[in-house]
């Protein structure tokens, strides 16, 4: 599998560019900002994009959906409890970021157990809520995209609307951390950690 992180916009969001190695496939994660690094690093890689999964729906996730979808003709993917993040203004933050507010709406609502296939590649969505109502993971072979569910050595923030701290909790504790230790764990924001990193030394856990 092809992965690369590529951070971009504003607030340093971690886009991931996925692909498959055999067929050349592949799908955008969260195109946070900066859509012409992003299609430049796509193209540097020979991928066909078949899907923009955004993992919620804040503004830093999905500022580039509408750039790399008319460039790539990709279908934009959510779950359907974030959707309306999409086509929402999202107020003075979109403008703070200088963002052209509101985009695309979602070609495809997402539930858990729904499958991302690209290629010979499969990701497994798993409803990871607690940062925004619609938070999901990607879970594939010995690794996950959690967007902002949970960081190295931090978790994502919940003072935003949608957020609780109960829920974002039981999503880490019962989704992300039932995985195999060896997991790696790719992050909204920051660098890659581990499942069974985070469960010995996360401040929040440990």
């Amino acid at each position: 599998m092809i992965i690369e992180r590529l951070v971009v916009g504003m607030l340093q969001c971690n886009c991931h560019v996925v692909g498959c190695e055999d067929t050349k496939a592949g799908i955008v994660i969260d195109p946070g900002g900066d859509a012409p690094v992003i299609l430049d690093r796509v193209e540097e890689l020979g991928l066909s994009i078949k899907y923009i999964v955004n993992t919620h729906g804040h503004i830093d996730h999905i500022a580039a959906n509408r750039p790399v979808k008319e460039a790539t003709g990709a279908m934009i993917a959510v779950h359907r409890d974030d959707a309306q993040w999409l086509i929402s203004d999202q107020g003075g933050f979109a403008r703070t970021l200088g963002v052209l507010s509101p985009g695309p709406p979602a070609d495809i609502l997402l539930e858990e157990g729904d499958e991302i296939t690209f290629g010979e590649v499969s990701l497994q969505v798993i409803h990871t809520p607690g940062h925004s109502l619609g938070g999901i993971s990607l879970v594939g072979d010995g690794l996950v995209f959690c967007g902002d569910t949970l960081f190295a050595m931090g978790v994502g923030r919940v003072d935003l609307p949608g957020g609780s701290w109960e829920t974002l909790m039981d999503s880490i504790k019962t989704r992300l951390f039932t995985m195999p230790d060896e997991t790696t764990v790719y992050t909204g924001h920051g660098p890659p950690t581990t499942v069974g990193h985070e469960k010995r030394s996360n401040p929040w856990f440990s």
